[in-house]
């Protein structure tokens, strides 16, 4: 039976490692920092992620801690609707969309993979330094936080380090810093009173200047509040990007307050949300190049190590997710054998790099977020109808293409029930 090694405990090497576990292959997970803990603020899980985490009998237990998303709505910079669409089990799918604290989720799936498959198959403060795949067996070598370097054998290596794989830079390693757009995103995480149906997803404005928010807190929500995610999102000129993006670099309210100060709108003062607000994160917007080749012999990279993109349509951990059930898939119709390792990678990457380069793509064109753009260009003083500059049909095209490149229509999960 393979031994599969996973780097990196973020969601996607967790999920990977649950979803090869319950299919009876062996798994280890080598973790850099030497102590995981709960970082970020929101994110979504769209419905065909939702999907496999269900079949990891997960469902429950994010439902418990996060919201059922309801709804999406995009208004432009004065608070005009621009397009409204229902989402998750409210449009009829089999499967929720869930807005939920980053933190919360990954600590929820390490709590599974140690129930599941024991505490002792993750090793923490482990540093990669480099990996090998074209013999035998796979290696790779790590410098402990603690201690002498070790090389570390494996049937097959899944890299799922993140945006600065450490295994992508040795097979790239001219590729650089990350590519920024020049938008800088700032995160925050507070409880307020409920907007709009208590469980809506909202974005306002347009490319130069966003606003999303959310709320992510179940419990918050039972008690009639709302545990608010926002993103107040800027664009300036590009530069070079000379800093590594993280989830804990504080912001600086004095960069944006101001831009958003006049944001009034009937159900929610934008302004006062973040003049309330007592903490911010800074995150620049970044994605990379997408790339034909993930695999190397018995080496393959998986989320954001193999296709880091903006996040922009709810789809930077549902991919990550999706890329743990295809390499599971691949694995098992090999048999799970050694020997099949090589094989199976090369048709997960097959089967997934097409699929997310087009995801990657269409963010860098603003995904489903094209409407407020199409608005702000055609009525940057606002409209009477949104109809006279936008039509329906062209809104419903614009949403049910991203969902069908995405691979969240209705149509085809439906039939995966």
């Amino acid at each position: 039976m393979a031994h599969i090694m996973i780097i990196g405990a973020g969601i996607g090497g967790l999920t990977t490692a649950l979803c090869l576990h319950a299919r009876g292959l062996e798994v280890e997970i080598y973790e850099a920092t030497s102590e995981i803990a709960p970082l970020g603020v929101g994110i979504n899980l769209l419905p065909h992620a939702c999907q496999i985490l269900d079949e990891l009998h997960l469902l429950d237990v994010l439902l418990a801690d996060g919201i059922e998303t309801q709804e999406l709505i995009f208004f432009n910079k004065f608070g005009q609707q621009i397009w409204q669409e229902p989402r998750g089990i409210a449009a009829g799918y089999p499967w929720p969309q869930i807005s939920i604290h980053r933190g919360n989720l990954q600590m929820s799936l390490l709590a599974q993979v140690e129930q599941r498959i024991g505490q002792d198959r993750i090793h923490t403060g482990m540093v990669l330094q480099c990996v090998v795949g074209d013999g035998d067996v796979a290696r790779a070598t790590f410098k402990p936080k603690q201690g002498d370097v070790l090389e570390i054998e494996a049937s097959g290596i899944i890299a799922a380090d993140g945006i600065h794989s450490t295994a992508r830079a040795q097979f790239y390693p001219d590729e650089g810093m990350p590519l920024w757009n020049g938008a800088v995103m700032w995160r925050g995480l507070m409880e307020t009173e409920p907007f709009l149906t208590g469980r809506s997803m909202f974005m306002a404005g347009h490319q130069e200047q966003k606003f999303v928010a959310y709320p992510v807190g179940q419990s918050e929500f039972e008690q009639g509040r709302s545990l608010t995610n926002w993103i107040a999102e800027l664009r300036f000129p590009i530069t070079d990007l000379l800093e590594r993006e993280d989830w804990n670099r504080a912001g600086n309210f004095a960069a944006f307050t101001e831009q958003f100060s006049s944001w009034e709108f009937p159900w929610l003062s934008i302004g006062q949300l973040i003049e309330d607000a007592q903490t911010c994160y800074e995150f620049p917007m970044v994605d990379r190049d997408p790339i034909e080749r993930w695999s190397f012999g018995r080496v393959t990279l998986l989320g954001d190590a193999a296709h880091p993109m903006y996040p922009i349509g709810s789809n930077g951990a549902s991919q990550a997710i999706l890329d743990a059930a295809a390499i599971t898939r691949a694995l098992v119709s090999v048999g799970g054998g050694a020997d099949g390792i090589v094989a199976a990678f090369e048709h997960y990457q097959a089967e997934r790099q097409p699929a997310t380069a087009a995801v990657v793509r269409a963010n860098r064109g603003n995904g489903p977020e094209q409407v407020m753009q199409l608005a702000e260009q055609r009525a940057p003083h606002g409209f009477t109808d949104i109809n006279d500059i936008l039509p329906l049909a062209e809104r419903s095209q614009i949403a049910a293409r991203y969902k069908q490149l995405a691979g969240f229509s209705k149509e085809a999960l439906s039939q995966a029930k």
